[in-house]
């Protein structure tokens, strides 16, 4: 019987050539592995575009609107050594941010970083002070709204995994076609294989779509280090529910649908905004929500999700959503079955009895 305290439960081996370092030409037609939640492996295998069949006339399916900002930040040192700066999120005006720097021993307060756009044009990122864990308090010098300003320096912050630089592709691909409000460093990739007409096809079928929103952090690449998963801290991420969302998964419970979660950013929306009936209170916030095996879901009934790195906190959420057993098997189906992972790769829904 396996510990599932134990972060080394949470591993699995990918065969290199199954990362997945480029997305699909066409967004809907990555592969989609069904998995029934709770129960024995039986598997089917969809294209995305026929996840219509799954959903009923009275479910809800909800999104996160949350956008990527171009936030990663490659300049120069006065000394002419180079500095990277990622910016991680405002820390109380527009033009200060909290960022993770590189190198960290030498980019202390006082100095500065020069970062060259593409037509030479500097901009000039003062570092104002030291932060818990090795973070940086940074100022964007320029009176230039800061999404125009980043528009013009800023770099799309991939995975690093992905081990490439980012390509003008992904300034779109790496972007859902429904993002609206920016402020995430990474995607919420679930939602990366929907189109317009996907979108069309499923509200066709009486299915209604709501959008919150939680804004993505770097927390979100990184393995959990900690020997048992309880020691693990999460990170801070941002969230909204308009009353729009509330007052949907209030008629979804009335209709007696069910509500699908679009990737595990808005599973962890759902869940923080719980009223403990059922649905959940419009409002925002902040959320440390850590979700793995033990925990009882509240709002969520459905989840829809890619396939996620080893020993990863996003990981131990699915394993909770669909029971660890059911989890693991399906990440063996999906190797064998040669899926593609990761944020540009194949997903799974993981569908309800």
């Amino acid at each position: 019987m396996r510990d599932l305290r134990r972060t080394a439960s949470y591993d699995y081996t990918l065969p290199a050539e199954l990362l997945a370092r480029y997305p699909e030409e066409r967004r809907d037609r990555s592969r989609l592995l069904v998995v029934p939640r709770g129960a024995g492996p039986e598997f089917r295998h969809l294209r995305f575009d026929g996840l219509p069949e799954l959903l009923e006339p009275g479910d809800l399916l909800v999104l996160n609107e949350s956008r990527v900002l171009p936030v990663r930040l490659l300049g120069r040192k006065p000394t002419g050594a180079p500095a990277e700066i990622l910016l991680i999120r405002p820390a109380g005006e527009s033009h200060l941010w909290e960022a993770l720097v590189r190198p960290g021993s030498k980019l202390k307060p006082g100095r500065r970083v020069h970062v060259t756009g593409e037509d030479g044009e500097v901009l000039e990122v003062a570092i104002v002070d030291g932060l818990p864990g090795g973070g940086r308090l940074v100022r964007l010098e320029t009176p230039d709204p800061v999404e125009e300003t980043l528009a013009r320096f800023g770099r799309v912050p991939l995975p690093p995994y992905l081990q490439r630089e980012a390509e003008p592709l992904d300034r779109e691909r790496y972007q859902t076609v429904y993002a609206r409000e920016a402020g995430s460093v990474a995607a919420p990739t679930a939602g990366l294989h929907f189109t317009p007409d996907l979108l069309r096809e499923i509200q066709r079928r009486g299915v209604e779509i709501a959008r919150v929103v939680l804004h993505v952090g770097p927390g979100t690449f990184r393995p959990v280090e900690a020997e048992r998963v309880e020691e693990h801290r999460m990170h801070r991420e941002a969230w909204e529910v308009p009353e729009s969302a509330s007052a949907a998964v209030a008629r979804t419970r009335e209709r007696g649908g069910r509500v699908w979660a679009v990737g595990t950013t808005v599973v962890r929306t759902l869940e923080s905004a719980a009223d403990g009936s059922g649905g959940v209170r419009a409002g925002r916030g902040e959320t440390e929500l850590f979700i793995a095996p033990g925990y009882r879901f509240q709002v969520v009934d459905g989840l829809i999700t890619n396939f996620h790195l080893p020993r990863s906190t996003l990981l131990m959420l699915v394993s909770a959503f669909a029971g660890y057993e059911t989890t693991m098997a399906a990440y063996r189906e999906a190797i064998r079955e040669r899926y593609r992972f990761y944020s540009y790769g194949d997903a799974m829904v993981v569908v309800p009895q």
